[in-house]
């Protein structure tokens, strides 16, 4: 871009240094060096004065925000794969174009779910709070702290795409037998690689398996996929968990059947009202019967970098005059 103006990039959240550093040298960047959450009003303004907006899923970015936008404005380039809380219709409709960073969380996001699905079963956190805690190890006995073997066990995964796909090759490399539900069947190489079952019917699925792995797209389609009635599906020696959104599975439904002992337990990396979390769910967290995270699916060093260059590849190409490579386009109705 030599010898023409730089676009002016507004950066939401404070990223990797040297992703900030180099958008400080090829565009007119600006940082927020405190890492604050923008309000509304500071988004907006945002959007008014910004060649480029590089929000992360920590804004909500509606219809009603993207009607304020400046005319200046012509690239929302996500820092992040998910673009759930962006109205892409309403951008599209304003000529605004939006990109994401797809690929780059995938095998971060894999090994977090592997990490959960190991945690609750085997009742990790349990132990070691005990040690690090005010609670005394008496020391080994047979009968102590026995958890549940997951070699052996059904996996059912709910969305065989890139993140499905990657949480079942491990899984099936930890012993377990997988099965799935998707929109559409995988490909029979994939199938055959993973010795994959296909369920066309969620419901059939769930009341079948050992443990469940949410990992499908949020969408208008598939807000409290995991419903009441479907949770209820379950069997009770059943473990869930979930590194995709929290809205995909009805949160209340989910911590009254944890509290009613009608599900084994759950692994939570994302939560229905977040940053909010359910005080429901803290208290059983305390009682062992979930584990929690604070959204870390894909918190790596190497992830955050990756997810950097993607923006910084599609803002330079969309400013060179081409079609960026991560282009989201609005689902057809």
């Amino acid at each position: 871009m030599a010898g023409r103006k730089k676009p002016l990039v507004v950066i939401t959240r404070k990223l990797p240094d040297v992703i900030e550093t180099r958008m400080r040298e090829l565009f007119d960047a600006r940082l927020n060096v405190e890492d604050r959450p923008l309000t509304q009003p500071e988004l907006v303004a945002a959007m008014r004065e910004a060649d480029v907006l590089v929000p992360t899923v920590t804004d909500r970015i509606d219809e009603a925000v993207i009607a304020q936008a400046g005319p200046n404005l012509k690239l929302i380039a996500n820092f992040g794969n998910g673009v759930d809380k962006i109205d892409i219709a309403a951008a599209t409709a304003r000529g605004i174009v939006v990109t994401n960073t797809p690929n780059v969380l995938t095998e971060d996001t894999a090994d977090m779910t592997m990490a959960l699905m190991l945690a609750v079963p085997r009742r990790l956190t349990e132990g070691a709070a005990l040690l690090t805690g005010e609670g005394k190890w008496a020391g080994w006995s047979p009968t102590w702290m026995l958890g549940r073997r997951i070699w052996g066990k059904r996996l059912g995964i709910v969305g065989m795409g890139r993140i499905g796909t990657a949480v079942a090759r491990r899984a099936k490399a930890f012993g377990l037998s997988i099965h799935y539900h998707n929109r559409r069947r995988v490909a029979p190489a994939t199938e055959d690689a993973l010795e994959a079952t296909w369920w066309e019917s969620l419901d059939q699925m769930l009341a079948r398996m050992d443990i469940i792995s949410v990992n499908c797209p949020s969408t208008p389609a598939t807000f409290h996929l995991l419903s009441a009635r479907r949770l209820a599906l379950m069997q009770p020696t059943t473990y869930l968990v979930n590194t995709a959104r929290g809205d995909i599975i009805d949160e209340d439904a989910l911590v009254r059947m944890l509290e009613g002992g009608k599900l084994a337990g759950a692994g939570l990396d994302v939560f229905e009202h977040e940053p909010a979390v359910n005080p429901k769910l803290v208290k059983l967290a305390a009682k062992g019967k979930v584990v929690i995270l604070p959204h870390m699916g894909s918190a790596t060093i190497e992830g955050r970098i990756d997810m950097g260059e993607k923006v910084i590849i599609n803002i330079r190409t969309f400013f060179d005059g081409h079609r960026p490579p991560d282009r989201v386009l609005p689902l057809r109705a």
